[in-house]
């Protein structure tokens, strides 16, 4: 009997291995892709610049003269650069995790074969 567990056990294990690539660049790619634009989208909800360049016009606090008017355009303007550099950097971010999936399982092997066989980097 334990026999046969242990056939069945290897021959999960080589059909794993042999179906993780397939695995990596097809589906686990799509999860990465889903899971960055997760990202991208709570950080621009977050941040919300489009919100702040809807209400641009629009004066802080109620104040309708020409004062309170300047100050808010300024400040508006100020917030919706400060926030769209944040959002640029989370981009940044966001594809750089992205294009790592692809590349990690190189890497991975790359480093295991350098520590296998003692080879020197340089």
């Amino acid at each position: 009997m334990w026999v046969l567990v242990l056939q069945r056990m290897v021959a999960e294990i080589l059909l794993d291995l042999l179906y993780f690539p397939i695995w990596w660049y097809s589906g686990g790619l799509k999860n990465a892709y889903y899971f960055c634009k997760n990202i991208f989208q709570t950080a621009n909800s977050y941040l919300a610049p489009s919100l702040w360049l809807k209400n641009i016009a629009v004066p802080m606090f109620g104040q309708y003269d020409w004062q309170g008017r300047l100050v808010s355009l300024f400040m508006r303007i100020i917030n919706i650069i400060g926030r769209s550099i944040a959002l640029f950097f989370v981009l940044i971010f966001v594809l750089f995790l992205f294009l790592l999936w692809p590349t990690m399982p190189i890497i991975v092997f790359m480093l295991f074969f350098i520590s296998l066989f003692g080879l020197q980097i340089s």
